[in-house]
């Protein structure tokens, strides 16, 4: 029996007719691309980058997108790497402890705590098989709320304009974020099909337009910048600070589970299964390698995305040549410094309208993981407390560097509400009893 070309995008291998790869492939570019840009942008901003270093950042970030991707999809020796069908990237995940070791270190000890969490990275894929079990949703969701909560201020500060630059607070600033935020939630809401996928995208579109005749706008780095050139190994140094790897490393563990997450929701949505220990074990050694790699030429941390396996979920197109041809077109981005310096001319109002929505869903995300079966009063202690902590102990500037205290417990914990949500949780989770426990 004869398949019928239209079915090549339900199967894992072949070429699908070019009516359908393009603009499904495409489909996965636009959902994907304000994920990939942004963390760079906030990070050069946090570390006090130049415009040359921020365009080279953005640079990095698509094409590591493409090769991460690229990884995932074809294995090498057929164990670094998952074998499935989703985007990996620059992630949102890791902003909140990146900005943390950046205003105090700089980015030369977050790209040498970026080696130390890809080594990581790596053993945990090694022995997923054990170390799983310590993150159940109830652990996971409640580092993910605490993530997307987190991030919050960033967004603010954002749509403000910028904290420190000439136009912070002014009307202006605000007009221009409230339009990008009332776009996306106006096309994430009442529209269907890529203009909902793109929403976020076609939001930093109008008000960037909107940017322009306000002054918000500013092209001159643009015309200097290079229509092809490859990236710069080592543009940065790379510093080994202890306290900032271990607290970078504790982030990437969680990630690793949220890759998890991701691996599963995809072959359930798209191939009606569970994936594979082989799977999950390569997908997150494929993620450690590549934020190593990353590192040396100036790139963050890798991890899959979300949005996009939602789209795999809905389609159920799980081809990889689609994937492959989203991946190209992130590559041949990458190459071209004009474009990226052109992404670096985005206001930060419009980023801050168009990210505080992502953040909301991230928050969101690790509300419904926790909620899952029910919102139990053991769930209500693990989460509040673990929260509480968190994002108590950040809140209040220098609560752990008092005397006695050394400097690095300071930087672990003291600087990222993420590494204590994390612990915290997975403790209590340990042991607290369980409801049926609780019931006797």
């Amino acid at each position: 029996m004869n398949q019928h070309p239209s079915d090549i995008v339900f199967q894992w291998k072949g070429i699908p007719p070019k009516r359908q790869l393009i603009p499904l492939g495409l489909q996965h570019v636009v959902a994907a691309v304000v994920g990939i840009i942004t963390p760079a942008i906030l990070i050069s901003n946090t570390c006090g980058l130049t415009e040359d270093q921020k365009t080279l950042m953005i640079q990095v970030s698509l094409i590591l997108t493409a090769l991460a991707t690229l990884l995932q999809l074809f294995p090498i020796f057929g164990r670094i790497g998952a074998g499935l069908p989703v985007i990996m990237g620059i992630s949102f995940a890791y902003i909140p402890t990146l900005q943390a070791i950046g205003a105090e270190f700089g980015i030369a000890t977050i790209l040498g705590s970026q080696i130390i969490g890809g080594c990581v990275a790596i053993v945990f894929g090694l022995f997923v098989k054990w170390i799983r079990p310590l993150f159940p949703p109830l652990v996971t969701g409640t580092v993910i709320f605490t993530i997307g909560l987190s991030l919050y201020p960033t967004a603010i500060k954002y749509m403000a304009g910028g904290a420190g630059t000439p136009n912070f607070g002014t009307p202006k600033c605000w007009l221009v974020a409230m339009v990008t935020l009332i776009v996306v939630i106006a096309l994430t809401n009442f529209t269907r099909g890529i203009t909902k996928l793109g929403a976020i995208l076609i939001g930093m579109i109008v008000g960037y337009v909107i940017s322009i005749p306000l002054g918000l706008v500013d092209f001159s780095s643009v015309g200097s910048a290079q229509w092809f050139a490859l990236p710069q190994f080592m543009p940065f140094e790379i510093q080994f600070v202890p306290s900032a790897a271990v607290s970078l490393s504790i982030v990437y563990v969680v990630n690793a589970v949220q890759t998890i997450g991701d691996l599963s929701s995809t072959t359930m949505g798209g191939m009606d299964r569970m994936p594979t220990d082989k799977e999950l074990s390569g997908g997150i050694m494929g993620q450690g390698i590549i934020s190593i790699l990353g590192a040396f030429f100036g790139g963050l941390p890798t991890a899959t995305y979300s949005q996009n396996v939602g789209i795999v979920t809905v389609n159920r197109v799980i081809n990889r040549s689609v994937f492959a041809l989203a991946s190209g077109i992130l590559l041949v981005a990458g190459l071209v410094p004009k474009f990226s310096s052109l992404l670096t001319t985005i206001p930060q109002s419009v980023i801050g309208g168009a990210t505080i929505s992502v953040f909301a869903t991230i928050t969101m995300t690790g509300i419904r993981m926790i909620a899952e079966g029910g919102f139990t009063p053991r769930k209500s202690a693990v989460m509040g407390l673990s929260v509480a902590l968190g994002a108590g102990i950040t809140q209040v500037s220098g609560s752990l560097s008092g005397a006695g205290f050394p400097s690095w417990v300071n930087t672990v914990f003291g600087s990222s509400s993420v590494v204590v949500a994390t612990i915290v949780a997975i403790v209590l989770n340990l042991v607290l009893p369980k409801e049926e426990s609780m019931k006797k």
